[in-house]
């Protein structure tokens, strides 16, 4: 197995853009090849199987869609409030129109993870331990809200993520700064 990280990051970031484009069936080391450009077979030097693959494209995912440390930090400054978590809402949606490619694929993910169990039990952690930690960062931070709250915050954002990524002109009566808002306030409750 190869240990080039350039090269590996480079294959895993291809494997997106192919998830995202062509869909999980079109995920082929072939594709993989020529989505990177390098030679036909690299890929197959990087990923024992296609289970492999599919689990390094998650991780590399992940590490996409993690806002900016520093980014967070500064956002994180502003006293705890509705409008905070309206920010972090909106700055969610942001970069999910800054990488579309990412959450098109984390949803080929799941559709993958329907047929493969290795894959549904590795995603199924990874979304468990994700939102686990998202409540327990909402929570710290003094933000509005109860538990259940933010779990149904992260199912309503998780729903306008994904109209606006497959069916953008869907919601073209309802713009999405106004939803988040009205979802915000509906599912934590008015500032007291």
């Amino acid at each position: 197995m190869r240990q080039n990280p350039a090269r590996r990051t480079a294959l895993l970031d291809a494997a997106i853009e192919v998830l995202a484009g062509e869909g999980s069936r079109g995920l082929t080391l072939r594709a993989l090849d020529r989505e990177a450009g390098v030679p036909t077979g690299t890929a197959s030097n990087y990923f024992t199987d296609r289970a492999d693959l599919l689990g390094q494209v998650l991780g590399r995912v992940r590490e996409r869609l993690t806002p900016d440390p520093a980014a967070l930090g500064a956002t994180m400054t502003a006293e705890p409030s509705r409008e905070l978590v309206v920010t972090l809402m909106h700055q969610l949606i942001g970069r999910m129109e800054a990488d579309r490619s990412s959450h098109l694929a984390m949803m080929e993910l799941r559709l993958e993870a329907t047929r493969r169990p290795e894959l549904r039990e590795e995603l199924s952690g990874f979304f468990s331990t994700e939102l686990d930690a998202n409540i327990a960062f909402h929570l710290g931070a003094g933000l509005p809200g109860d538990r259940t709250g933010v779990v149904l915050l992260y199912l309503a954002m998780l729903g306008l993520l994904l109209d606006e990524l497959t069916l953008p002109g869907l919601l073209t009566h309802h713009r999405p700064d106004q939803l988040v808002e009205a979802m915000v306030t509906r599912l934590l409750g008015e500032e007291p």
